[in-house]
């Protein structure tokens, strides 16, 4: 695959290289923190981008200087066919990393297609390693699917990344047993901030279990963990325990701590452009496609998209015409 292609640089200096592109609107889980219990009403599938139209934005971002995507949902697993998509998105010139963010429930049989590919890194939406817990978490019982899918990912040689979310009175007693999975185990466990997106507006009026205070319970059990350099772009704090194979993330995404040298953006499976996670949509790259619009007419597009974009995720917020009420699987996890 191609590096030739110029980075393009939004309003603050920051490249623009990754993209988040959601592939469907669809979960298989009911996540009280991403959607109500009754779900939400999903999209026809003519109101969701084709993997035709996808394919078109990726080329088109990826001549702007997109490295890498990381293929989201709702569940991307859910959608039929994406495999074969993905070995198309493999092809195009200048994608050098794809990703994949799923919950795991379908993702095992799949296994050796995404190796073909050459994808590398799978982030594992995993909340609890208590069945119970996870059932009334997810409010479905798939917890030994996950669990299977987790240890055969790691078996086979993937980069794993266990994504959960810190939930009061919900999975506090998961967070050591999580973080005890980097002892044995080559894998990342990252603890993610709670945010305000469940499809029904914030849930709580104030966040407690906020960075700091994760680091915090994580030292009562783990005195010595050590703070490790983090990656250019990152949004997670590393940290590691002396020993263990793995390593720990915090990722403070309702704190926003992460916003000066953030150089991702989101598509939505409906075609809607963010160009940060708080926005709600600068542009609707769906309809320009299905109005006819050129390649060239949509660099143009996206480069002034670009070039007004927000410091950071609270005058995102500030300037979006609606509250913060979407649910995590319509805007792409």
């Amino acid at each position: 695959m191609s590096t030739t292609h110029p980075l393009i640089y939004d309003n603050h200096g920051r490249p623009i290289q990754y993209l988040r592109l959601a592939v469907t609107d669809r979960c298989n889980l009911r996540c009280f923190y991403c959607m109500p219990e009754e779900g939400i009403p999903y999209l026809p599938k003519k109101q969701l981008l084709s993997y035709e139209e996808m394919l078109r934005i990726s080329t088109v971002l990826a001549g702007l200087g997109v490295r890498k995507v990381r293929i989201t949902g709702g569940e991307p697993f859910v959608r039929h066919d994406l495999t074969k998509f993905l070995y198309q998105l493999s092809d195009i010139e200048g994608i050098e990393e794809i990703a994949i963010t799923t919950n795991g429930v379908l993702t095992q049989k799949y296994i050796p297609d995404l190796k073909k590919i050459g994808i590398k890194t799978i982030n594992l939406s995993l909340d609890s390693l208590d069945r119970q817990r996870f059932y009334d978490i997810t409010r479905r019982d798939e917890f030994t699917k996950v669990e299977a899918c987790l240890y055969e990912l790691l078996e086979a040689g993937f980069e794993v990344k266990v994504n959960a979310v810190v939930m009061e009175g919900r999975n506090i007693e998961d967070l050591i047993p999580l973080a005890r999975l980097t002892e044995k185990y080559p894998v990342s466990v990252r603890f993610i901030e709670e945010m305000p997106f469940n499809g029904e507006g914030s849930h709580y009026p104030i966040l407690h279990w906020t960075y700091r205070r994760i680091l915090d319970h994580l030292k009562t059990e783990f005195p010595d963990i050590q703070k490790q350099i983090d990656p250019l772009n990152s949004t997670a704090y590393h940290y590691q325990i002396p020993g263990f194979e793995g390593n720990i993330g915090i990722i403070a995404a309702f704190s926003r701590t992460f916003c000066g040298t953030c150089n991702r953006i989101r598509m939505t499976a409906q075609g809607t452009l963010k160009t940060c996670l708080y926005d709600d949509g600068v542009m609707d790259v769906r309809d320009l496609l299905r109005k006819g619009i050129s390649d060239e007419e949509l660099t143009l597009k996206f480069i002034q998209a670009f070039r007004n974009r927000p410091k950071d995720g609270y005058e995102a917020e500030q300037l979006r015409s609606t509250s913060v009420h979407e649910s995590m699987t319509t805007i792409g996890g």
